[in-house]
C-alpha cells in the first residue's frame, strides 16, 4: 500500500545511513506493518456477523480476554488490552471468532478507546438484535508510558451498554 510517505527521507532527516543492513528493507516493512495495524478499515461488521446460529439457550453469553491492538488518534501510538464481549440473545448467537473479528475490525483503525467500546457494542446489537449487549475494554496506552505523564502501570477500563442490561450482566463479567 503506498501511504504517500517518504520513510527513507524521514531515516534521513533522522541522521540514519539507508545503507546499514538493519534500515535497507525499513521502509517497506513499515508500510506492511501500518497495513497490519489498519486493517480493521477493509473489514465489515455487517459481513463479520452475517452467519449465526439458532440461540438454543436463554442465558447470557459472555466471551473474555478478547486481545486487541488499536493505534491512538491522537498520538499514533499503540493501545493494547483485553475486551469482554456480553449479550443475551433473542433468537441468534454468534460464532466465538465472529466475536473476535468483530473486536478487531473496530480495534484495528485510528480510534479511541471510549469510541471503539461503543461501536462494538453497536455492530453487536445492531446485526445480532439481542435483548441486550456489554461490552468492558482494559486497556495500556503508550501515549501515558512513554510520554506525558509516564505511567507504566495505568489501564483505562471503558464500558457500553445496549438494550436491557441488567445486574447479571456484570456479575458474568
Amino acid at each position: 500500500m503506498d501511504w504517500g510517505i517518504d520513510l527513507g527521507k524521514l531515516l534521513l532527516q533522522l541522521g540514519e545511513d539507508l545503507d546499514r543492513e538493519g534500515l535497507q528493507e525499513t521502509p517497506e516493512r513499515v508500510e506492511r506493518a501500518w497495513g497490519e495495524f489498519l486493517e480493521g478499515y477493509t473489514l465489515d461488521p455487517k459481513e463479520i456477523l452475517d452467519k449465526t446460529f439458532d440461540a438454543e439457550c436463554s442465558g447470557i453469553q459472555a466471551c473474555r480476554n478478547i486481545h486487541f491492538f488499536s493505534m491512538c488518534e491522537h498520538h499514533l501510538l499503540p493501545f493494547f488490552g483485553s475486551a469482554t464481549v456480553i449479550y443475551k440473545p433473542s433468537s441468534r448467537v454468534a460464532g466465538l471468532s465472529k466475536i473476535a473479528r468483530l473486536v478487531d475490525c473496530f480495534a484495528r483503525r485510528l480510534q479511541i478507546q471510549e469510541r471503539m467500546t461503543q461501536q462494538i457494542a453497536d455492530a453487536l446489537f445492531t446485526f445480532l438484535d439481542p435483548v441486550g449487549v456489554l461490552v468492558i475494554c482494559n486497556a495500556k496506552h503508550l501515549c501515558c508510558h512513554g510520554r506525558g505523564v509516564r505511567r507504566n502501570q495505568m489501564e483505562f477500563r471503558t464500558t457500553a451498554e445496549c438494550g436491557e442490561v441488567t445486574s447479571n450482566f456484570w456479575r458474568t463479567w
